[in-house]
């Protein structure tokens, strides 16, 4: 039969002066769920494998302290192990489909996303400053000068050897074109034709001679105005150069040791000079263009923070010892991570800045 429980055989009583501490902050940790020796061990041992492809899991009743023990288990065995590097995502100038990734130590990725920031921030004032400069305005104007000199002596030239010719070179509305002259002026068609067959038959050899010499010269016109952009391109280049080199000594002395981040400078110096109008927008003068000068600058603003930031997508500089992430919706994208999306002019688009870590990349060196 059931038999009813007498109350002291229901309570114990702990004398407090048999602890061997006064308040449970003097106590000793456990160091683990009490009477689970064994869990803990094998715990240890598996938290202890560094092979692919080993997980641990824990299973038990719900209250016993699976999460709080582990994660202690976890914070001290990771205290004493060393900080991952940090991850950053830069530009791929030759392939922006194809983001490059950088491994730097910890701390040194937010240094170079800084340092970037502030580059690009002082090439938005040098590249315009050097550009507005009465040295490359001279040099500029000398390019400008040479090209219609150059113009303008083979239009000279024409027009002296089809005077010696009687013969004149007009500028119409439709262009340039050779007509006879006798006396002055130019020989109505009319009178042309009353002109004696021989000095006709002359006057047309000259006009034939000089026309082929006419069309000549109108078929080199856009191969000089070509050499006259290639000259003003190399110019830019030069003095955009000069402008982005001193800028970006400090940035090649300070990341010297790193080869990825040198050949991304490489790449990112090589991009501006090429891109240098990128800086100037908005540097135009007139009231009545000011719409367009503010719509231009917001696109190039918008355009130099995707073409130049550093994306850190894993920033180690304030750890200590290897990390230690809990995802409690471990979900697709919160495990590897998302692109994001913005609309701009009515279409969704993105970027290599726009990529997001997951758990597995802040976890990367540590703990999941």
């Amino acid at each position: 039969p059931h038999l009813p429980l007498p109350a002291d055989s229901l309570y114990t009583r702990c004398d407090p002066e048999t602890l061997p501490f006064v308040t449970t902050d003097e106590a000793a940790s456990s160091g683990g769920v009490l009477g689970q020796a064994r869990a803990m061990e094998a715990t240890r041992f598996g938290i202890g494998i560094r092979r692919p492809g080993y997980n641990l899991f824990v299973h038990g009743p719900e209250g016993t302290g699976r999460h709080s023990t582990i994660r202690e288990i976890l914070d001290q065995r990771a205290a004493g192990e060393p900080v991952p590097p940090d991850w950053c995502l830069v530009n791929n100038f030759a392939d922006p489909h194809r983001p490059v990734a950088i491994e730097l130590p910890p701390g040194h990725g937010l240094n170079l996303r800084d340092a970037l920031a502030r580059l690009v921030e002082e090439l938005k004032s040098a590249i315009p400053a050097v550009f507005e400069s009465e040295d490359y305005r001279t040099r500029r104007e000398a390019i400008e000068e040479a090209f219609k000199e150059r113009q303008e002596v083979a239009f000279e030239d024409l027009q002296e050897r089809a005077r010696q010719k009687d013969i004149t070179l007009l500028r119409t509305p439709v262009g340039l074109a050779l007509a006879p002259v006798l006396d002055g002026n130019v020989i109505k068609p009319e009178e042309f034709a009353k002109l004696a067959e021989e000095k006709r038959q002359e006057i047309e050899g000259n006009l034939e001679v000089l026309q082929t010499d006419l069309q000549e010269i109108i078929r080199q016109l856009p191969e000089w105005d070509k050499e006259r952009r290639e000259q003003i391109r190399d110019l830019n280049r030069e003095v955009t150069r000069y402008a982005v080199g001193h800028l970006m000594d400090a940035l090649y002395a300070e990341f010297t040791d790193f080869a990825a981040v040198i050949n991304y400078l490489d790449a990112l110096k090589a991009d501006v000079i090429e891109n240098a109008d990128i800086f100037m927008a908005g540097s135009g003068e007139g009231a009545g263009q000011q719409a367009m000068i503010m719509a231009a600058a917001g696109r190039a603003e918008a355009d130099l923070s995707r073409r130049y930031e550093v994306n850190l997508l894993v920033d180690n500089s304030r750890c200590e010892g290897a990390p230690v992430i809990y995802e409690d919706m471990p979900t697709y994208a919160n495990l590897v991570g998302r692109i994001e999306h913005m609309a701009e002019m009515g279409a969704l688009i993105t970027s290599f800045g726009m990529i997001k870590a997951g758990a597995l990349h802040r976890a990367n060196g540590g703990y999941l």
